[in-house]
């Protein structure tokens, strides 16, 4: 009976693994397609131009791919020292995840401050040669998520030195639409760099 147990425990680790494994790859993958066709996708940093999405896709699959190769190995040869390493390594995840939430309470503003002062100063290279990556974000946050700016639409009034925004803040697209009445535009509320808010709560003018 207790051979039996060990024996199911060991067939359902490695299947679980595999998964795990064939995850990894999935997300490397894209990450890998992210990076060759679309450059710096999805990079809303300026000071950190290489926290792009296809970056953290290769590093989130790799790690995922690493850690379940462990796992399914060690379950395979039933080897200690894999299997060791393998609950070490999810420890360690689960400790550093503990940790940064506990820092992100107790620097919630700081770090709030920062992203903002970063956002706001990446919207000076929108649409700028070689930050093809950072312009493409903006737009896709700005459309999917019906919002304007950092705080709100007037960040771009700065951009511009006009009061003017991308067309990516219309509420409804069309070229050149950001010329047009403030009241045909998207207006940010916040953007999301705490708990409150995911990305930007959003109203129209």
């Amino acid at each position: 009976m207790a051979e039996g147990c060990m024996m199911a425990l060991r067939y359902g680790m490695v299947f679980f693994n595999l998964l795990f494994w064939l995850g990894g790859c999935g997300i490397l993958g894209v990450g890998v397609w992210l990076s060759v066709t679309q450059g710096n996708f999805a990079t809303l940093s300026s000071s950190l131009p290489s926290l792009s999405a296809a970056n953290l896709l290769i590093a989130v699959g790799t790690i995922i791919m690493v850690i379940g190769c462990l796992g399914c190995v060690g379950a395979v040869k039933e080897s200690r020292p894999l299997l060791l390493t393998f609950f070490i390594l999810l420890l360690l995840i689960f400790f550093l995840e503990i940790l940064s939430i506990m820092l992100f309470f107790i620097y919630q503003d700081e770090i709030d401050h920062y992203a903002q002062r970063d956002l706001k100063k990446g919207l000076q290279l929108f649409g700028t040669e070689g930050n093809v990556g950072l312009t493409n974000a903006w737009m896709i946050v700005q459309t999917d998520f019906r919002c304007c700016g950092v705080t709100n639409h007037t960040d771009w009034f700065e951009v511009y030195n006009a009061s003017r925004v991308p067309d990516s803040c219309c509420l409804e697209y069309s070229d050149n639409c950001g010329l047009d009445n403030p009241g045909t535009w998207w207006t940010a509320v916040r953007f999301g760099m705490n708990l409150k808010f995911t990305f930007c709560v959003y109203e129209e003018l």
